[in-house]
């Protein structure tokens, strides 16, 4: 059991400083929250897709399933940070169908699509850091998803 949450903290650390450094390269910044909240999000879909229940779906399923995880996680978090404690970490009240512009649905579709590469990472982490099994290639998942596989 305390090696599992060992295992989970790195994998949630490393998902983490990967989401920030790609938010920091498409935003120009990113906050330390963003550890947090962007590894959560990858750590459960990672965890999920463990299940074969899960990673036995479609790739356009595992997208959606993911991204709904992240919009709960985004919008949870965003009330927490932005609204409660006004950080103003981000906004995206001007964005087309927003709510309380926490989420919105431009960014909804841009998870989706970074889905396929956050399945990726986390089986890519778990094969080399914990010796578990190899993973299919990233290319591999977007074909999937562009296929309907």
């Amino acid at each position: 059991m305390k090696n599992q949450i060992y295992k989970d903290l790195i994998l949630i650390f490393i998902m983490g400083a990967l989401y920030m450094v790609l938010e920091g390269l498409w935003r120009g910044w990113t906050h330390i929250s963003m550890l947090v909240v962007g590894g959560l999000s990858a750590f459960f879909i990672g965890t999920l897709n463990e299940h074969p229940n899960f990673c036995d779906r479609k790739m356009w399923r595992e997208c959606l399933i993911g991204t709904i995880i992240i919009l709960v996680i985004e919008f949870i978090s965003g009330m927490i940070l932005n609204v409660w404690l006004r950080l103003d970490i981000w906004d995206y009240s001007n964005n087309w169908g927003n709510l309380y512009g926490q989420v919105c649905i431009p960014y909804a579709a841009l998870w989706f699509f970074l889905i396929p590469l956050a399945i990726y990472g986390d089986d890519y982490l778990r094969y080399k850091l914990f010796g578990e099994k190899k993973p299919i290639g990233i290319l591999q998942n977007y074909k999937d998803l562009i296929t309907g596989n």
